[in-house]
Formats: C-alpha cells, structure tokens, sequence
C-alpha cells in the first residue's frame, strides 16, 4: 500500500471511530425526533445535544445558562447562574480509546505506519473541532479549545495501547531494572484488574436490588417509552463512571453526590440527589457489614503479589525483588486508580452538585498503600 492510500486509509479509520461515538446519542435521538415530534422541531437541535453529550463524554467543559422559566421549575440553588458541567461520561471515552486502539492495529498493517497515525490524528483534531464548533449555542457553550483537543487525546491514547509490546527503547533497559518495572507493570494492573471487576459485580447487584426504586424514577420523569430509551442509553455510557465511583467505595474514601455528601464503607450522608434513575441505586444509608468491602483491595494486591513469581535470571535477592515490585505494584495501582477517580469526578449541575465523584488524590494514596503492603506479604507468602 503506497503513501497516498496508507492516509486514506488512516483517515477512514478516524471517521468512522468519530461517527461511531457520535452515532450512539445521534440515532435514538433522531428516532425521537421523528416518532415522537413529528419531525417538528428543528433537527440541528438534536444534533448539538449530541454533539455536546460527545464532548462531554471525552471531558470538555460545557457552560450552560438556564432561562428563567426552567429556573423557577426546577428550584435548585445557584441555577440562576451561569454554571459548568465537567462530569465525563465515560462510556464515550471508553469507545472511543477500544476504537482508535483497533484502527491502530489496522494502521500498523500498513508499510507507512507513523504517518498514517499523524493522519489519523489530524482528522480526528479537525472533526473534534468541527463539532465543538457546530454545538456552541447561547445556552449551552461547549468549550471548544478543550473539545478539539481532548478527544483527540483520548483517540491517541488508544494508539499508544495499540503500540504496546513495540517499544525497542525498552529493550535497551538494564535486564534487573526491567524485569522489576515488567513485573510491577504486572501486578499493580493485575489488582486494579480485580478491584474493578469487583466494582462493576457491586454496581450490578445494586442496581438489581433497587430496582423497584430506579423503575419509581424513570416513572416520576413521564419521558415515555422513546424517551425512556434515550435515558437508558445515556446511563449505559455513565456506567463506567459507576463502577469506578464503586472502586473508590471499596478503596476506602468513596465519593461525594454533592457538597457535603459522602458515601463510604464506613458511613453514608446523602443530600437531595439528582432524579437519575440509576442513581436509585444509590445506599440509602449505612449498609451492614459494608466495612467488609475494605478487604477487596487487600485481597486484589496480596493475590497480584503471590501469583507473581521471580524470574530466574534476575540478578538480583529476593527480598530486593519482594521490595522493588511491592513498591512498583503499589505506585502502579494508585496511579491507574487515582487517574480513574479522577476521570471520573467533575460538576454535574449547579449549587452542591458541582462536587460529585471520589477524591482521586485521597482514591490514589490510599489504593497505592493497600495494594503496595498486600502485595509484599503475598509475593513473601509465596516464597514460604
């Protein structure tokens, strides 16, 4: 494949990584557009909010101004004011990074790799920008410096993954030295692996066992069945959010539904919550026996740390190995967590509700110190 084609092809790979993110608040809310109203309202209205659920999935800033009609409606303090939405919807980033990651493996088929990833780089730069142009409207302002350039990160960071394991620089490393950072590398997203997964099981449970509250919300909401459709897909893609804010519950530190709210393992203090119907999921108060979920990070570091086992060719003690990837496995672990949470954190409306989510530096220290201790006495367990 020559030059030329080789950038087409990078290009068409771009697009339709773009057009499928866009697609997943775009269809449902045509179909809206069109069963519901009748085809009666302009179209191009649709279009922004999903451009503007786009961007905000990939953690631009979006300033609205509510008139005075919905202000008096809803009653929440400080709607008066012009205010920020920042909470990423996660789901759309989450797409957006498995996408670019299989379009970087295509590109990489092709005899012009880097330059077909610069070409891919750049058209998702430009759409991002066409986009956070096209939704700019007087209430609701994306920002569109952070909107051409963060979903263009995201796009890179799934071509980074798609790059893993083709890094010569790292061969160059001193044998003991990478031996540690691989085994670090190892164990520290082995534990995050395990504390997430246990996350998401929560997130379900919960969600299955407040059902009858969550269905009481989607009722209260009268968005009829098409409606109802558009907010269950918009949840989906929150879902992501969910199961970190769990991660932090059982991390210790939790998260905040609003100023002065948290819920916790150790205890929970809700305020008025926003009528989402997942968030009917929600502990009402403090659960019995939640202080066991403590133990899940302890358990994910000191399993990472046994099923670890020392290469036979570094040249270095046990204890040194024990120590060097205890350390690492704790760093790697708080990092990924810390970044995760806070990913995952922003201001979801006006008033109190512009704190939501989990505390990432208090989400990073403490899962750092969990899994880094855990996974010591795992690896010296195993030795045993």
């Amino acid at each position: 494949m020559n030059r030329t084609l080789s950038a087409l092809f990078s290009a068409l790979e771009a697009v339709i990584v773009v057009a499928v993110g866009l697609a997943i608040p775009l269809i449902p809310l045509t179909i809206l557009w069109g069963a519901q109203y009748g085809f009666g309202p302009d179209w191009t209205n649709f279009w922004r909010l999903s451009a503007d659920a786009w961007l905000l999935g990939h953690g631009a800033d979006i300033t609205v101004t509510l008139n005075e009609t919905l202000v008096k409606a809803l009653g929440i303090p400080g709607a008066a004011q012009p205010f920020v939405l920042s909470i990423a919807i996660l789901g759309f980033s989450l797409v957006t990074v498995l996408l670019a990651r299989r379009a970087g493996k295509r590109i990489a088929e092709t005899r012009h790799r880097l330059s077909g990833e610069v070409v891919a780089l750049l058209v998702v730069l430009a759409a991002s920008f066409a986009i956070s142009f096209s939704a700019v409207q007087p209430g609701v302002r994306p920002s569109v410096v952070q909107g051409t350039i963060l979903p263009t990160l995201v796009f890179a960071l799934g071509l980074a993954i798609a790059r893993i394991g083709d890094l010569p620089w790292f061969d160059r490393i001193r044998d003991d030295v990478r031996l540690i950072l691989v085994g670090s590398l190892r164990a520290g997203m082995a534990a995050v692996a395990i504390v997430v997964t246990v996350a998401a099981i929560l997130v379900a449970l919960m969600i299955l066992a407040n059902y009858a509250q969550i269905i009481t919300l989607y009722e209260s909401l009268h968005t009829g069945a098409l409606g109802g459709t558009v907010l269950t897909i918009a949840q989906i893609m929150f879902l992501p959010n969910l199961v970190i804010w769990a991660s932090a519950w059982l991390i210790g530190p939790g998260f905040a539904i609003g100023t002065g709210s948290s819920v916790s393992p150790l205890a929970t203090n809700l305020g008025p919550v926003p009528s989402i119907p997942v968030l009917g999921a929600l502990p009402q108060g403090d659960l019995p026996f939640a202080f066991v979920g403590l133990v899940v990070p302890i358990v994910a570091g000191f399993l990472a740390g046994a099923l670890l086992s020392k290469p036979e060719q570094l040249p270095v003690s046990r204890l040194t190995w024990t120590l060097a990837v205890g350390v690492g496995t704790g760093i790697v672990g708080g990092a990924v967590l810390g970044v995760l949470a806070w990913a995952s954190a922003g201001s979801l409306g006006p008033g109190r509700l512009a704190d939501v989510g989990p505390d990432p530096v208090a989400v990073g220290l403490l899962a750092a110190l969990e899994l880094g201790l855990s996974a010591i006495v795992g690896m010296a367990a195993t030795r045993r």
